[in-house]
């Protein structure tokens, strides 16, 4: 696969704006040899899959390098900024040389570009993209609402990212994996960290939406009544179980009517808006 250099930036300025420019002469790329590159060390993404890699280099030996790489000069040869993809593929298509924009730049801006660039091609999971933030945060004091301008994001965004590292270790890994989304983890966000990997085998094992996750965790975090609120009933109050299997042939679904010292409560099960909508009429006569 190869990207396409006139692409619409959708990220913040654009690597473009970002990169320093030199003067008017030295703007454009050079040919550079990839023995002469070395890995970048602060490449946010982890993960490259070897199918889509190998579908690149196929490309490149037709069509060749359609987009310089991202390099800054070292005393022996070259540090990889940006294009870690374009240059597995181009060795792996048996090429000597790469075009290359080279630039000087600081540490910061070498993760800065790196994590801009992984964005706009969407080459980040959630997992790689919050690791590249926390960096950010950590290496070089990022506040929040700079990350956000940097690579275009809302800060809520980039608030809820970095979040999904406080998730257990087995959630990350599932996130980063594609077994869930982003959206479940944030929902598996609202146990505790053991319930978090409980939970994530169901979600996974049963195939829940988002959704269905939300609604499993807000019932798992419902407190339990306090048992002392109830009066024990040694046996069944046949008065009780008339008036509920009353209720249930009225309203057409379980109900469950329960007396406490000061009085009671009546439960009315339903098991989807349309379920709920009827049972409305049922009580109002009216529709919801």
């Amino acid at each position: 696969m190869t990207v396409r250099s006139d692409r619409p930036q959708g990220l913040g300025r654009g690597l473009a704006a970002l990169i320093p420019q030199r003067s008017s002469t030295t703007t454009g790329s050079v040919e550079i040899p990839l023995a002469r590159i070395r890995e970048n060390p602060r490449q946010p993404r982890l993960r490259i899959d070897d199918t889509s890699l190998e579908g690149l280099a196929a490309s490149i030996r037709e069509h060749g390098v359609l987009q310089p790489i991202l390099v800054t000069e070292t005393i022996d040869g070259y540090q990889l900024v940006a294009g870690e993809r374009r240059v597995r593929a181009s060795r792996l298509a048996g090429l000597e040389r790469i075009p290359a924009l080279v630039r000087q730049l600081a540490g910061r801006q070498q993760l800065e570009l790196a994590l801009v660039e992984n964005l706009q091609r969407e080459d980040l999971d959630p997992i790689e993209a919050a690791r590249g933030y926390r960096q950010l945060i950590d290496e070089f004091a990022f506040t929040q609402e700079d990350l956000a301008t940097r690579v275009g994001r809302a800060r809520s965004t980039v608030a809820n990212t970095l979040r999904l590292l406080d998730l257990h270790q087995a959630v990350q890994d599932a996130v980063a994996d594609r077994r869930i989304t982003e959206g479940h983890a944030r929902a598996l966000g609202g146990l505790d960290t053991a319930g978090q990997a409980r939970v994530l085998d169901t979600v996974i094992g049963e195939d829940l939406s988002v959704r269905q996750t939300e609604e499993l965790v807000r019932r798992l975090r419902e407190p339990r009544e306090p048992r002392e609120a109830s009066v024990p009933a040694a046996a069944p109050d046949p008065d009780v179980e008339r008036v509920e299997e009353d209720l249930r042939q009225s309203l057409g679904t379980k109900v469950r009517l329960t007396r406490t010292r000061r009085g009671g409560r009546i439960v009315i099960e339903f098991y989807g808006d349309d379920e709920l909508a009827r049972i409305y009429q049922r009580l109002v006569g009216g529709s919801a």
